[in-house]
Formats: structure tokens, C-alpha cells, sequence
């Protein structure tokens, strides 16, 4: 046999960065959806009456089943029974059904609706759930919000399907290659979601000069579509791979409960399951406040409604240029030529000073708060490819936990003593909010491609999904416990605009804190039992 048959799709550089770009742009519409609205919180208690307890038991809700309905489970043993290409599609067709539902939930067709009317007589309270304090939904609850969570749940379901899908089509299609390189490049690009979702957002939301939340959720559904026809893509090049191979992903290796056992008595993977919790609920709750916090802490003037600052046509502009941000740093990375390497970085370090420039002439939070991944976007490539050569997975940890700990403190302590100062509260913002971008990034780069290290391949996709739905406990409690204590430390505060965030704060540092002792405990215990985190993915 030729060693041109014996050449499969992943042998193929093209082919199996073609199966990841398919993945990424449907986990970067899935983000853009998880956080849609974030960037609004403000309108949604103007135009819907939910306050901070509302808008934080509503984000909430995203992870509800995943933690208490142990779905994210389920969601590994299927992926586990039958393989990436289908549960990929079926998390697509799940977040799509859920986020039909949410935008239903805050559109104008619900207002004076039968189920605004069930909504509002109902769900007030939920037996042994209120007892342990863990109910999403309570009396007095917006009826709009309790229906958003309902859809935002469902969608929930499919998003951390989609997550551990993703983890597991990576290893499948780059396992001995550039594994951590592909998982880094993969949460770059959905990460741009985020900034996406922080500009556009306000931007449909008050397109025509009529506020209206629900067009901005219709963005986002219009984009879960995308995210469906992607894995369908997906689909068919998995099954050419699988052809190719013999492998069959549906037979091979059937998940056993007992498996289970393996992975739970292994000190390592609750190291990382720790770490993963902490350092990720000082982050996504985060996001969804955001922008709120920085409308608290700068003193923004909208420009004249005449001016050239404040035409909607500027929003497409900023973002073409924060998108030549994102691919010539991207880019750069892989230049072998170094006057196109410097070149290309040179553009992506004007294009990002202009960004600022155009969100500090624009005065408007969302936009300031979208340059967080784009530092991330930049480094995640070079932090993977140094994973994937050198190792040091576990060190890069303990190092975003430091960057993690002392962008929090900033924001609590640092950025509101600059309040009056136009400027400098804008530069302090920025610079803040990149590095804690950059800290993220260190995450996907160093953490998920720990994990094969840990388990038995068979039983990878159960392994991520007990991760993720450890994950989920941090991701349904902490935007809940933003919102409680934002109201319980600002009674009688009824203006979006003047919360004061330092409460919250605080907490999510000690959340860094508490995940740079883990990350020192995990680099022991890798030492001790010579479980491989510091050593290079690729072996040369």
C-alpha cells in the first residue's frame, strides 16, 4: 500500500485546522450567546425590571441542569457512546432551541402574554431546592427572567456539551501533534465572542435610536443557526476521518460506569478540577458584569448624538479594526520570516491603539471592555506552542492566578480612585482588562491538554465532562452571588450606573488566591508522582 492512501485527513495540516476552524466558530457563536446580555444589564432593568438579584439568578441559571440535574454527565457518556461528530450536532440543535426560548422571554410578544401570566403565578417556589437555597427562580422573580432562564438552561445543556465535544475532537484530531497549540488557537477565536458580543450587543439593542433587548438576542440566535451548520460540516469531515481510519468511535472501548472510579481517585484530576472551578468563576461571572461595573467606576459622556463618535456606522468600523487586531497578532505567530513576523505584529499593536482610541472618543463601557481577549488572542499561540515544546503547564497556571488576583485588586481598589480622571481611568481600565484577558489564556493553553495526561483515553470525554460540571457549580453560584451581593451592599441604589463593585470584587480575588495554592499543591504533586504537566506535550 502507498503511503499516499495510508495519508489520512489529520495527516493533513490543512485538513485537521480546517476540522478545528469548524468547531471554533461554533464555540465563538456559542460565547456570543452566553454573554449577550451582559453588555445591557443596564437596559434590562430599565425596559424589564430585573435588578441585580434577577439579572445574576438568570445568568445563573445557564449551568442549572449541568450541576443539578448532573447533565453535564450525561453529556460525557454520550459523547463517550457516540463519538464527537454527533454530539457536536446535537449540542448545536440544543443551544439553538434554548436560545429561541430566551428571546421569546425579554421580547415584546411575551409582555401581556398567557405565559408572562403562568410565569408570574408560578415557579415562586420550588420544594427542597428553596430549603437548600439553590432554586432558580423566586418569588417576586421578573416573569421575563424566569422564562429567559428556563431557554438560558436548555441552551446551557448543549453549550457544555458543545465544550466537551470540542476538548474531545482535538485530541482525536491532534493527538501527538500541536494538541496545545489547537486548543489555545480554538478558545482564542472563540473568545473573540466575547468582544464581539460586547460591541454588537448595544449596538442592535439600540439600533434606530428605539431600545429594544430582544434584537439583540435575535443576533444572537441568528448566530446559534451558524454554529448548527457548522458541526454539520464538522459531521461530514469526521466521518471521512473515521472512514479513513476504521475507527469506530460509536464501538470502540464502551463507557463503564466503574471507569468512573479510575478518574475520581485520581489526586491529580481533582487538582485540576479545583483549579479549573476557582479560575473560571473569577472569570465568566465577571464578564456578565463587566461592563456594568466599568459604567460605575469611569466617568463616561456620551457624545453629542450629531457627532461623528456617536453614528452607528462607527461600531462596523471598530470592529473590522479590532479584528485586524486579532488576526495579524494571530498571524504573526506563525511567520518564519522575521520582517513579516515584526510586521505583522507591528500592525496588530496600531490597530489595537487605534481600537482604544476609538472606544475612549466613543465613551461607551462595552466597547472598552471588548479588548479582553484580544491579548489573549495574540499570546495564546505562543503559550501553546511553548506547552506543546517545553511543558510547564502547571507553572503557567500559578502564573495566571497571580495576573488573576492582581487585575481583581485593581479593579476594586485602583480604578475608582481615578473616577474623575477621564483619561486616566479609560488607560487604567484598558491595561487592566488586557492583562486579565492574557491571564485567561494561559488556561486553555496549559490546562485541557493536561488532562489526556491524567485518564485513559476511553475515558477522556467522561473525564472532561466531570470537570465541566465541576466548573458549572462555580458558574451557577458566583453570577448569583455577584448579584446578592451588589444589592445587599448598595440598599437603596436604583441607578444602574452607581453600584459600588469593590464587595464583589474582592471576592472574586480571593477566588485567585484560593487557585494559586492549588496551582503550588498541583506542581507538588506533579513532581511527586511524575504525572507529566511540566513536560512538553510533543516528544522530540
Amino acid at each position: 500500500m502507498s503511503q499516499a492512501i495510508q495519508k489520512t485527513l489529520r495527516d493533513s495540516a490543512a485538513m485537521r485546522w480546517s476540522a478545528l476552524l469548524l468547531l471554533a466558530l461554533a464555540m465563538f457563536c456559542s460565547y456570543i450567546f452566553m454573554d449577550i446580555l451582559s453588555p445591557i444589564k443596564d437596559l434590562m432593568q430599565e425596559t424589564r425590571g430585573w435588578d441585580s438579584t434577577a439579572f445574576g439568578t438568570m445568568q445563573g441559571s445557564e449551568v442549572f441542569l449541568n450541576v443539578f440535574a448532573f447533565f453535564l454527565i450525561f453529556a460525557g457518556i454520550i459523547l463517550d457512546k457516540m463519538g464527537v461528530r454527533f454530539t457536536a450536532v446535537l449540542s448545536a440543535a440544543v443551544m439553538l432551541i434554548g436560545a429561541c426560548i430566551k428571546w421569546y422571554a425579554v421580547s415584546d410578544s411575551f409582555i401581556g402574554s398567557s405565559l408572562e401570566v403562568w410565569f408570574t403565578q408560578n415557579l415562586n417556589y420550588i420544594p427542597l431546592f428553596d430549603e437548600l437555597g439553590v432554586s432558580p427562580f423566586y418569588e417576586g422573580m421578573p416573569a421575563s427572567a424566569k422564562f429567559a432562564a428556563c431557554g438560558f438552561m436548555i441552551f446551557g445543556c448543549g453549550c457544555e456539551m458543545a465544550g466537551i465535544t470540542v476538548s474531545r475532537g482535538i485530541v482525536k484530531w491532534f493527538k501527538g501533534r500541536e494538541m496545545a497549540l489547537a486548543m489555545g488557537s480554538e478558545m482564542a477565536l472563540a473568545r473573540l465572542g466575547v468582544a464581539t458580543c460586547m460591541i454588537f450587543s448595544p449596538f442592535f439593542a439600540r439600533l434606530g435610536g428605539q431600545v429594544s433587548v430582544s434584537r439583540s438576542v435575535a443576533f444572537g440566535v441568528v448566530l446559534m443557526c451558524i454554529a448548527l451548520i457548522m458541526t454539520i460540516v464538522y459531521f461530514v469531515m469526521d466521518q471521512k476521518l473515521d472512514a479513513q481510519t476504521g475507527e469506530a468511535e460509536e464501538k470502540d472501548d464502551p463507557f463503564k460506569v466503574s471507569d468512573l472510579g479510575k478518574i475520581l481517585t485520581d489526586s491529580g484530576f481533582w487538582l485540576v478540577a479545583l483549579l479549573c472551578v476557582l479560575y473560571y468563576s473569577a472569570i465568566f461571572p465577571f464578564q456578565k458584569y463587566a461592563v456594568n461595573m466599568l459604567q460605575c467606576n469611569l466617568t463616561l459622556t456620551a457624545p453629542a448624538a450629531d457627532s461623528f463618535w456617536a453614528q452607528p456606522d462607527v461600531t462596523i468600523v471598530q470592529y473590522v479594526i479590532m479584528l485586524i487586531v486579532a488576526a495579524a497578532g494571530f498571524a504573526s505567530n506563525f511567520q518564519k520570516k522575521l520582517n513579516m513576523k515584526y510586521g505583522l505584529l507591528g500592525l496588530s499593536i496600531v490597530a489595537l491603539i487605534t481600537y482604544c482610541y476609538m472606544g475612549y472618543m466613543r465613551q461607551s463601557a462595552e466597547s472598552i471592555f471588548a479588548v479582553f481577549p484580544l491579548l489573549a488572542v495574540l499570546i495564546t499561540p505562543i503559550l501553546g506552542s511553548y506547552v506543546d515544546h517545553k511543558g510547564k503547564a502547571a507553572s503557567m497556571l500559578i502564573l495566571g492566578s497571580l495576573l488573576l488576583i492582581a487585575c481583581h485588586l485593581t479593579f476594586a481598589f485602583v480604578l475608582p480612585l481615578f473616577k474623575e480622571s477621564t483619561v486616566g481611568g479609560i488607560i487604567i481600565a484598558y491595561v487592566t482588562i488586557l492583562v486579565l484577558g492574557s491571564s485567561f489564556s494561559l488556561v486553555p493553553a496549559s490546562l485541557w491538554p493536561s488532562v489526556p495526561k491524567l485518564v485513559d483515553a476511553k475515558v477522556i470525554g467522561s473525564a472532561y465532562a466531570l470537570i465541566f460540571w465541576i466548573q458549572n457549580i462555580g458558574l451557577w453560584l458566583f453570577p448569583l452571588l455577584i448579584g446578592k451581593v451588589l444589592d445587599a451592599t448598595n440598599p437603596g441604589v436604583t441607578d444602574p450606573t452607581k453600584f459600588d463593585y469593590t464587595a464583589p470584587l474582592i471576592m472574586l480575588a480571593c477566588l485567585g488566591v484560593a487557585a494559586l495554592v492549588l496551582g503550588f499543591v498541583l506542581k507538588a504533586v506533579d513532581r511527586k508522582k511524575g504525572i507529566g504537566l511540566e513536560l512538553p506535550n510533543i516528544k522530540e
